[in-house]
């Protein structure tokens, strides 16, 4: 399956207030595998952007000033995506903005026509209830660095999302015990030990031992019948 991880940057958080999408960050993933293969594109949005969004991105008016608008990547942003599942922290955000950049460039595809949908804080509400599902807490539940994440970045944090989902749908698949061996489906190695090469100390009972033994079956027997005696005799007369 071909999977696309990704994530936008906005000028603001409602389209319906005329805020565009400013930056998309891709990153492609096959049969569960990143292949290596990226989109990543800033874009002008014909518009200011908002104070408190430049906050969290850090995506200055300046800095997009010469970057292109969507209707001029729109075409190269379809050809990555489509025919793909997208994988996409809080999708309904990010899929509204871009089913609102395509209406204002009377494209007549929505989102869900050519690309599944896979929202994943969906999936971690799911899994973890109650608690924080942010990016920021998964990388923490899941040890995942994200050290290098000072401020929201469409492409790194498509990247770092793609780890939080493996590990958030996937878990660990096969027990890596060590080096040489055979290698099963999924192409993890696992190691055959040797049995000859442990020596283990076998621990006999003592005297004493055997003769509290004895006397606690006794007691049993005498409040009604003892298997372990008829297990033991069994195993004598053998």
């Amino acid at each position: 399956m071909r999977q696309i991880v990704l994530d936008t940057e906005t000028t603001g958080i409602d389209p319906k207030e005329g805020h565009r999408i400013i930056e998309i960050g891709c990153v492609e993933m096959v049969g569960r595998r990143l292949t290596g293969r990226t989109y990543h594109q800033y874009i002008n949005p014909d518009r200011v952007v908002e104070d408190e969004a430049i906050g969290v991105h850090g995506i200055t008016n300046e800095f997009l000033a010469d970057k292109p608008r969507f209707a001029e990547i729109q075409q190269e942003f379809l050809d990555f995506i489509r025919g793909g599942e997208l994988v996409i922290h809080n999708a309904p955000f990010d899929v509204g903005f871009m089913d609102h950049e395509f209406r204002l460039n009377n494209h007549p595809e929505r989102v869900n026509d050519f690309c599944g949908v896979v929202d994943t804080l969906a999936l971690a509400r799911k899994k973890h209830p109650g608690q924080k599902n942010n990016l920021d807490a998964l990388c923490r539940r899941y040890g995942i660095d994200n050290s290098h994440r000072e401020l929201h970045g469409a492409l790194l944090d498509s990247e770092i999302l793609a780890d939080v989902y493996l590990l958030l749908t996937g878990g660990q698949k096969a027990l890596l015990l060590g080096g040489d061996g055979d290698s099963g489906e999924g192409g993890s190695k696992v190691k055959r030990l040797d049995p000859n090469e442990f020596q283990l100390t076998v621990l006999s009972a003592s005297n004493d031992e055997l003769a509290e033994h004895q006397a606690f079956l006794d007691k049993l027997e005498s409040k009604g019948g003892c298997i372990w005696k008829d297990v033991e005799q069994g195993e004598a007369a053998s």
